[in-house]
């Protein structure tokens, strides 16, 4: 998208950008170190815009892993391994800490340092993410900002696999739920501390809890290919081999790949639509309004992808009260 106007808004919260555009529209508000993304559908009102904006900190706050999971997806020689964490951040300010990174997560050294992230913003698609390493052996770190709501970290990796050896782990920070392990249909997973909560009802795999902050586990055996057959065939019968095209063989990686980034997509959204302890709490408010906590005065810079012409709503945090304004 082409970028169109860039302003910053009053103490108040107002902002104007005249322009006149059709389609989809992006605004992005930066305030206090932070980037928050608001799209406006074609057909969407052009006046009386609200956005929500939040104080940051480096401290967590409010923010913690709320979920945490992991599927072993073993094909040949090699496992390709995805962990997800779930943040929940039910306050009313940013956690954001570029330098130290809001994440901290273990990559074995036989990854070689090749991980891929991809992070959610609450209300967001997902997106690339850097992942620093930190000054500890084989812990990373990565500084995307936890946002009221809940924001989702995916991590892909791929380590050696033999069948029978044993993988470590390691969780970093404190997290609601114990750590879910989950491996596919054919695969077996057993070690100290391991609980089995059961098979999922579509793909069959096996998901098994820990609760400890280390952990060792063992992963054996060979996942089905799909489509395998094992009955013989009659002897009065016609004889077939299956033969793999040409282009599925060259690219039988990527597709396993893709298949794989299905399976951790398809966990994620069904472990997102479990019910979390505590409801989340989004903040309707503008922390730059006079009396709110020390930021009064201090404007929010706005970028818009077309011509809108808006006021922010706001909160007095001293007084408890929303100021809304009309474009």
């Amino acid at each position: 998208m082409e970028s169109i106007q860039s302003v910053k808004s009053g103490a108040d919260g107002k902002f104007v950008i005249d322009q006149s555009l059709q389609g989809p529209q992006l605004v992005q508000t930066a305030f206090d170190g932070v980037v928050y993304n608001n799209i406006l559908p074609p057909g969407s009102a052009t006046t009386g815009l609200s956005l929500d904006v939040y104080n940051s900190s480096k401290q967590p706050g409010d923010a913690k892993i709320a979920r945490h999971f992991l599927i072993f997806q073993p094909t040949g020689g090699q496992m390709q391994v995805s962990e997800g964490f779930q943040f929940s951040n039910n306050g009313k300010t940013t956690y954001n800490d570029p330098e130290g990174g809001t994440l901290k997560f273990y990559l074995p050294a036989v990854a070689k340092g090749k991980v891929q992230v991809k992070a959610t913003a609450p209300h967001g698609m997902p997106i690339d993410t850097e992942a620093d390493q930190t000054k500890q052996p084989d812990v990373y770190k990565v500084g995307f900002p936890i946002k009221p709501g809940e924001t989702d970290f995916q991590i892909s990796y791929t380590v050696p696999y033999d069948s029978g050896a044993v993988y470590e782990g390691k969780i970093f920070g404190k997290t609601e739920e114990p750590t879910l392990l989950v491996v596919p249909n054919g695969i077996t997973i057993k070690g100290e501390g391991l609980e089995s909560r059961g098979q999922e009802p579509r793909s069959q795999a096996s998901i098994y809890s820990v609760k400890t902050a280390t952990y060792k586990v063992e992963i054996a055996g060979v996942a089905p290919v799909a489509g395998a057959d094992d009955s013989s065939d009659s002897d009065n019968g016609p004889s077939f081999e299956e033969v793999s095209p040409k282009i599925l063989q060259q690219n039988m990686k990527w597709i396993l790949a893709l298949a794989f980034g299905i399976l951790a997509l398809g966990f994620m959204v069904l472990y997102r639509a479990q019910p979390i302890s505590q409801p989340v709490e989004l903040a309707t408010a503008l922390p730059s309004l006079p009396g709110s906590r020390g930021r009064k005065g201090k404007g929010a810079r706005v970028r818009v992808t077309a011509g809108i012409e808006v006021e922010v709503e706001g909160k007095d945090s001293a007084k408890g009260q929303n100021d809304r304004g009309r474009g």
